[in-house]
């Protein structure tokens, strides 16, 4: 060749050469050329690598042919191995031919892609050619329909997770965001909120049409939301209409049991089908949420799974640990054990679904009992991977493992014989500790990291509040008859230890009051009425209400002091002052009812005064028909979290939101 060779005649010989060399399937040819011109200043790396994109424009104008693309694919591959092209060039040749053909053509080629996963993943390829391959793939996700090309994405997923290491970070979603931009949006006309009837072909003639109404269709598409953010359920108001709609369609799905022949007649989309000798089984990935499908969709088999398995990744998430979950995501006792009593639930409604309910639920229990240990990986910061260190071979004859024993046992006197300070040395190479005696070393060796093993569950020592406090609990009920030096809150020993538990673990411990605290017994007492209210063995509203009277009784002996030793040396001044001290009302819910009546539509104020946002302000428009239930509701909520809740203080928050009729109402009811 001529020394005054450029890059375009080199383009030019390399193009018919390789034309040539890959027609006859003899990649030598090119070979040959490649070499002769190594003397040539210009890349030829990036001359062949134009050459290859040249040629596989002119195969693109003759025809399609997926088999003639793969081999000319294969072609490259064997080029990059000789070392004669970039590494990426077989994926960038992959991207120009998804670009060119149809969605129909380009699933065809992507099971080449797809059985090459293993060359893909070679040395010589995976680091230069990992980014081009998921840019390529999410250029076809781009493309392709998740409703309608559901199976051609679902290979592209598969594609992507065989083909990067289980540790990649990029595929994790490490900080545990969900997809929000998944909206599944329903009907929201008020026309529609009348009750319907659906009469369905195949129900028997002695069976009654089931009721859909306006209000279960709304729950039951609302709950799409919860599921799409399930951090809403930790508000306390999202929780409450979380609960309420979860609670109506299971309800539902309870009452409408389902048969063997029921389920096979009805497809996912809600129609009735005629049965045939070969099930079809259909897949979509959204389903339409026209009202009139609801009973349709209730009475399909698959349609029930799916609703209830996403139940159960909810509830999975809502009582799992998550690194990235901000500590104010934290259920309360009774919401956990709301949750405990539904997933068992769900899974007798998946155990009475047909076909095969038992076998379904117990392998979707499997799969969720295994998600436990992805999340804890996760958790852990997702440590690669390793396979294990080579074991010897189990067939070794008796004489080789004794001369193995022999050749240890020369080694331990070797290591005896050595001085303190090489044992030092060796010991910090492989991060241990000599302590100077063989038990010491061994138990301080037996985890790496000391201060992670201080922080491990099995030494969390703390007891549970409810079995820590359930003596105390039974002995503050009079019907228990126990003297109050026997009890358990006089003992110092254990109002020490309940003072810590209390820090640690009761979320009463640090809310804010003005009441004194003169003595520790009396403190403790009105912490375990409280904490036995929380308790779920609670059954009747009679004992809560009498534990009500009694923790009230209680906090008015509060409110007299602890100086009755330093009475002589008070004046009759302060004496009067400390009788007329003022007494905290409860607001029980007659007066709770009369001040609902005497607000009326000013019950946002009230609603803004104790900090809800207008998401908050709006459920209670919709979720209560009247002023009353709405300012009612509110009322109850703050006597449930707020200790100082009281007539006197609501009172006062009347008169200073200026509504001084409701507020001269509540003050004649306490006169």
């Amino acid at each position: 060749m001529s020394k005054e060779v450029n890059f375009e005649t080199l383009r030019t010989v390399l193009n018919s050469l390789l034309k040539k060399a890959f027609l006859e399937n003899n990649i030598s040819l090119l070979q040959n050329q490649y070499d002769r011109n190594k003397s040539v200043e210009i890349d030829q790396k990036a001359a062949l690598d134009q050459v290859f994109r040249d040629t596989l424009l002119e195969i693109l104008e003759d025809n399609y042919d997926v088999e003639l693309l793969q081999k000319y694919i294969n072609f490259c591959i064997e080029t990059c191995r000789l070392n004669m092209t970039t590494a990426t060039m077989p994926v960038v040749l992959l991207g120009d031919i998804f670009d060119a053909l149809t969605l129909d053509k380009s699933e065809e080629m992507f099971t080449f892609v797809e059985q090459g996963v293993h060359i893909w993943k070679e040395d010589l390829f995976f680091s230069a050619c990992k980014n081009n391959l998921l840019r390529m793939c999410n250029d076809l996700l781009r493309r392709l329909s998740r409703s309608q090309n559901t199976v051609f994405c679902g290979r592209i997923l598969l594609f992507l997770a065989k083909f990067f290491p289980f540790s990649e970070r990029s595929g994790l979603n490490i900080v545990s965001e969900f997809n929000l931009d998944n909206l599944t949006e329903f009907g929201s006309d008020s026309s529609s909120n009348a009750d319907f009837y659906m009469e369905v072909d195949y129900m028997d003639s002695t069976e009654k049409a089931v009721k859909i109404d306006y209000n279960l269709y709304c729950k039951f598409w609302a709950l799409q939301d919860f599921f799409r953010n399930p951090n809403q359920c930790y508000n306390k108001v999202q929780w409450k209409t979380f609960a309420s709609h979860a609670t109506n369609v299971l309800m539902a799905f309870s009452s409408s049991k389902l048969d063997e022949i029921q389920s096979k007649n009805v497809d996912v989309g809600g129609n009735a089908m005629e049965t045939s000798n070969e099930e079809e089984t259909h897949y979509f990935a959204k389903y339409l949420t026209n009202q009139k499908l609801l009973e349709l969709q209730l009475s399909d088999s698959n349609f029930r799974r799916y609703v209830l398995v996403q139940f159960l990744i909810l509830f999975q998430y809502l009582n799992s640990s998550v690194k990235f979950k901000s500590e104010m995501y934290e259920l309360k006792p009774d919401q956990i054990e709301w949750i405990n009593q539904k997933v068992d639930m769900v899974y007798d409604l998946l155990s009475e679904t047909p076909p095969d309910g038992k076998g379904f639920a117990k392998c979707i229990k499997h799969i969720l009992a295994r998600e436990e240990y992805w999340n804890s990986w996760k958790n852990d910061g997702c440590q690669e991977f390793k396979k294990p260190a080579a074991t010897l071979v189990d067939n070794i004859d008796n004489d080789s493992v004794t001369d193995n024993k022999k050749r240890n046992l020369s080694k331990n006197k070797k290591d005896s014989n050595k001085l303190l300070g090489d044992l030092v040395k060796d010991a910090a190479t492989s991060n241990k500790f000599i302590m100077g005696n063989q038990e010491l070393s061994k138990l301080w060796n037996l985890y790496p990291d000391n201060l992670e093993a201080c922080k491990a569950k099995e030494r969390d020592f703390l007891p549970a509040l409810e079995s820590y406090f359930a003596e105390a609990i039974e002995q503050i009920d009079p019907g228990s008859m126990i003297e109050e030096k026997y009890k358990k809150v006089n003992d110092p020993n254990f109002g020490w230890r309940a003072l810590r538990l209390l820090a640690h673990r009761s979320p009463h411990f640090f809310t804010h009051s003005n009441n004194p605290i003169n003595k520790l017994p009396e403190y403790l007492e009105i912490m375990i009425r409280k904490i036995a209210k929380d308790r779920p063995d609670r059954n009747t509203q009679e004992t809560l209400e009498t534990d009500n009277a009694m923790e009230n009784e209680v906090d008015d002996e509060l409110l007299k002091g602890t100086e009755g030793d330093e009475q002589n040396g008070e004046t009759e001044d302060q004496s009067q002052r400390e009788t007329e001290k003022p007494k905290h009302t409860p607001l029980t819910p007659e007066i709770m009812e009369i001040a609902a009546q005497a607000i009326g539509p000013n019950w946002t104020k009230i609603a803004q005064k104790l900090d809800y946002r207008a998401d908050d302000i709006e459920f209670f428009k919709t979720e209560y028909k009247t002023d009353a239930l709405r300012c009612r509701n509110i009322l109850e909520i703050w006597v449930e979290d707020d200790l100082d809740a009281s007539v006197e203080n609501f009172i006062y928050m009347l008169e200073g939101l200026g509504l001084f009729e409701a507020a001269e109402a509540l003050q004649n009811l306490n006169v």
